[in-house]
């Protein structure tokens, strides 16, 4: 079984059930999980990535291409992440931030070095390499970010408000290249927002909590 599939899962924070799910994203479909602060947003997506606060409860199974991910350490489950910051490191260029992307097994800088060109070249950053993360615009910096998110190859995406920081013409264009990415790429994606733009251009399936 490809994609992303919660089967019966409930969250819980004692006594209080916050969300149960009963579904599959399938590759390269995306859905979108939409509530205020405090409804289990944030709690869906630690879940998944398996940095559940001791204090929060789970029951049912989360499976990635049928595998289990219950008692996965977070860097064996092969997700990728995406939040409303970059996260670059300031002090760092374009291309070693990249490189923390890229997969143990590249060996050989001139490899590793062709493969981040081609990673920039694919967004429309040729020659970006070693630029300064803070001469980027806040396009550049999202380009940047998802590419180094790919990099790592995940099997399935998870959007934290990815573009609730992003201005109304550069939110849709980020949106776009994120979202063909994926499809392109056949990732499952789950997006948690509370903007319903974000909802609205996923095109998919949307659970409001």
């Amino acid at each position: 079984m490809t994609g992303l599939r919660f089967e019966q899962v409930v969250l819980s924070l004692g006594e209080v059930r916050l969300m149960a799910l009963d579904c599959t994203i399938g590759p390269g479909e995306v859905l979108t999980v939409m509530g205020p602060s405090g409804s289990g947003k944030s709690t869906l997506l630690a879940a998944i990535t398996g940095t559940l606060e001791p204090a929060f409860a789970m029951t049912g199974r989360i499976r990635l291409d049928g595998r289990d991910l219950a008692g996965l350490p977070t860097e064996a489950r092969q997700i990728g992440l995406l939040f409303q910051d970059e996260y670059l490191f300031p002090h760092l260029s374009v291309a070693a931030n990249l490189a923390f992307g890229l997969k143990p097994g590249l060996k050989g800088r001139a490899a590793r070095r062709a493969r981040i060109e081609a990673a920039l070249a694919e967004v429309g950053l040729a020659g970006f390499a070693d630029r300064d993360p803070a001469t980027l615009s806040g396009g550049q910096r999202a380009r940047v970010a998802l590419q180094r998110m790919l990099l790592s190859e995940p099997r399935a995406l998870l959007l934290d408000e990815a573009f609730s920081k992003l201005d109304t013409g550069l939110r849709a264009q980020v949106r776009e290249l994120v979202f063909e990415t994926a499809r392109h790429r056949a990732l499952p994606v789950l997006q948690v927002t509370h903007d319903h733009s974000d909802a609205e251009a996923a095109g998919g399936e949307t659970v409001c909590l």
